[in-house]
């Protein structure tokens, strides 16, 4: 989440910049009242408890002061003195108290009731904030929606060219006995398939790939974490409360399969203070995903584009606030990497405003090159989130200088998310006769197999 100060400071420019997301439905305006709710009953406890602490010692003194007279007026039944002058001013005094002690009492109440009014507005606020996207980064350009995103010019491989028409995979793949679209069906429903063979080899020795591209070339720890994790940590990732309609979750236990590894990395560390000189702290993770796809009509909804599981290689970074624009250029960097290793043509798109997403300061995307579908296909989205995630999963880190802690930056990327990536080296490596070339650098993780043949 953003720091509240933002709002409480600045609320014209953070409309002003939620604005330019295009976001409509962050509650700055129920933030806001809340807030200044919030300090009216602080200020209000604070005189409260004042008063009370005022009456305490008035009490005090009047219980000093009853002792007193309660002794002289033994005094009076030796002497002969008469006593009614003290007992007067005994019962004066206890009235008073009396008063005084309903009066503290009543503070009592009232200052009981305000905390709990205090808690319910903390509460409402932590909770309002959680809708709040984060802000884009100055050097973000403007843009609506996705269709300004700023597309670079093509590097690595060149596009493909054929001496006959290229075919897709969905042809392809049926086609060889790799893809079954039917018996994935039959399993499991509309957007699920099954690899056979070569195919499903093919798949492992991509993943199996960047895996160890990322360990041995880029330096990243490798990470094996649970495939469904808490609530609370797709909070702490930016996912809920917003993308709830987007997760499968079981439906006794708090658990949710993970849409994407970035989740179960940035609770890594969660409630955890780091030292300086331990960052940057780089992981790289294997996972399925699931996601409830929200389908729609046209090319996304053919072959095995678009899915309700798939498999995705994770990048993931934990910085200090100064370096981490450095990083994400490193992000970006290490996942065209991938698409040079692999052969792949490839272009970095810039991501506008109205295409940041929820969680990201500034984001970039890959696409890759897809000859038998015509058309390019992101397989990395690379963010810097900023502290965005560090505060919603309390992740912060020890200043060298010893200064107190701050909230980590956190960056994530692709590195990359199949099936994109297996349907660009099907389409741009089919040969005349329907075979496919595999690609030099994935030969060793298939057992030497410099071509697919179709399954008997």
């Amino acid at each position: 989440m953003i720091d509240i100060s933002l709002i409480r400071e600045k609320p014209e420019w953070v409309r002003e910049q939620i604005a330019r997301l295009g976001d409509e439905k962050a509650p700055i305006e129920d933030i806001l009242a809340a807030d200044a709710r919030r300090r009216e009953i602080i200020l209000e406890v604070e005189d409260l408890r004042r008063r009370r602490n005022e009456s305490s010692k008035q009490i005090g003194g009047w219980m000093g002061a009853i002792k007193k007279l309660e002794n002289e007026l033994k005094l009076t039944t030796t002497t002969g003195q008469p006593a009614g002058e003290i007992e007067s001013r005994l019962n004066a005094l206890h009235q008073q108290m009396d008063e005084a002690k309903d009066d503290t009492r009543r503070l009592g109440d009232r200052i009981a009731t305000l905390e709990e009014e205090l808690r319910a507005t903390e509460a409402k606020i932590d909770e309002k904030m959680l809708w709040v996207p984060n802000l884009p980064h100055e050097s973000v350009p403007y843009g609506p929606d996705d269709s300004y995103n700023i597309a670079y010019q093509p590097q690595g491989a060149p596009l493909p060219t054929f001496d006959f028409e290229p075919k897709a995979h969905w042809d392809l793949g049926p086609a060889l006995g790799i893809i079954d679209f039917d018996r994935g069906v039959k399993l499991s429903g509309s957007r699920f398939y099954v690899l056979r063979g070569a195919g499903a080899h093919l798949q492992r020795a991509v993943i199996q790939f960047m895996l160890d591209y990322h360990t041995n070339n880029h330096g990243y720890t490798e990470i094996y974490p649970p495939f469904m994790v808490r609530s609370a940590m797709f909070v702490g990732a930016g996912q809920l409360p917003k993308f709830v309609d987007n997760i499968y979750r079981d439906a006794e236990e708090d658990y949710m399969w993970l849409g994407t590894a970035e989740i179960a990395l940035t609770n890594l560390h969660r409630d955890e203070i780091l030292e300086e000189s331990d960052l940057p702290l780089n992981y790289v993770a294997y996972t399925p995903c699931f996601r409830r796809e929200k389908m729609s009509a046209g090319r996304d909804v053919r072959g095995i584009k678009r899915g309700h599981q798939f498999d995705k290689v994770e990048m993931y970074k934990f910085t200090t606030p100064e370096t981490s624009y450095e990083h994400l250029d490193l992000l970006v960097k290490h996942a065209t990497d991938i698409c040079e290793a692999l052969e792949l043509p490839y272009r970095r798109i810039e991501m506008v405003t109205g295409d940041l997403g929820f969680a990201a300061a500034k984001k970039f995307d890959v696409e890759i090159w897809a000859a038998g579908c015509q058309e390019w296909l992101e397989v990395s989205s690379a963010s810097n989130c900023e502290a965005f995630q560090a505060r919603r999963a309390n992740v912060r880190y020890r200043p060298a200088d010893g200064g107190r802690p701050r909230h980590v930056h956190t960056l994530n990327a692709s590195g990359l998310a199949l099936p994109r990536v297996m349907i660009a080296i099907l389409e741009n490596n089919q040969l005349a006769d329907g075979r496919i070339r595999v690609p030099n650098a994935l030969r060793p993780y298939m057992g030497g197999k410099e071509i697919i043949e179709p399954i008997d």
